[in-house]
């Protein structure tokens, strides 16, 4: 797997006569997939129309460049309507709000891990205030431009390091217990109720410190808190209550 800071930047190479096409300029995500479907390349010859390099045709993504066999495996997206739908997406998952489900919001998305083969997304590296982890894909329900939607048991399957992602059987949660029934009934109970607690101390830890970048009124018009603003638990809780949508347009206008 290559962490997609790995691959951007890297000089694009023709292994045909060993020139340099370009440099990676960016990744372009699948949302349907949840794969990287196409390299952009940089090159400063290429200023009005925009190039890449379909994964597929990636013959190698090593330490020190990306290689393919012949200059023709860079297409113009201008005249594939369906690279140039993908790239006008924005899909970057680096930098976006993780949410479940049902709408808690558990971290920020710092990196993603692509394997290098196939181009499918493997990873995410998530990180809020007091922790960082990782998360498999097979766990995301939808990938946005803004926020990708997990399952709402994701906090479950939470890993602390990557060879631990790459290891372990990702259908098992870390804690597996089996009792009696009316035992698991009661601590899948209390599994539930910590996990609950978890994502809402980890959505807070995630919010409080941050700015507003613009005005958050409540659905009657109220302002609930001004642009500029640093939350405070207070700021947050009291948009809780307002309701989920305003939740939602408060992460959604945060920097």
């Amino acid at each position: 797997m290559k962490k997609s800071t790995e691959i951007q930047s890297l000089p694009i190479i023709n292994i045909s006569d060993g020139s340099e096409i370009g440099k990676v300029r960016s990744l372009v995500v699948n949302p349907e997939k949840g794969s990287v479907d196409f390299l952009t390349v940089e090159h400063e010859d290429w200023q009005i129309s925009v190039r890449a390099i379909p994964f597929k045709k990636v013959v190698g993504i090593g330490e020190y460049a990306v290689t393919v066999e012949h200059e023709n495996a860079v297409i113009d997206l201008n005249e594939i309507p369906i690279a140039n739908s993908l790239v006008n997406k924005k899909i970057r998952v680096t930098d976006a709000r993780l949410m479940t489900r049902k709408g808690q919001m558990i971290g920020e998305i710092v990196e993603f891990h692509v394997d290098d083969e196939s181009g499918a997304i493997r990873t995410l590296e998530v990180k809020s205030k007091s922790d960082s982890y990782y998360l498999d894909s097979p766990h995301v329900l939808t990938w946005g431009k803004d926020i990708v939607i997990v399952k709402e048991d994701a906090a479950e399957y939470y890993r602390e390091t990557l060879v631990e992602v790459e290891v372990e059987d990702i259908s098992t949660p870390r804690e597996v217990v089996i009792m009696e029934e009316p035992i698991v009934m009661q601590e899948a109970a209390a599994t539930q109720a910590d996990g609950l607690k978890d994502i809402e101390n980890r959505q807070m830890e995630l919010l409080v410190g941050r700015q507003t970048a613009e005005d958050i009124f409540s659905l009657e018009g109220e302002l609930l808190i001004p642009k500029g603003a640093e939350l405070t638990r207070t700021d947050i809780q009291s948009v809780k209550e307002a309701g989920p949508s305003v939740f939602v347009e408060l992460t959604m206008n945060i920097r």
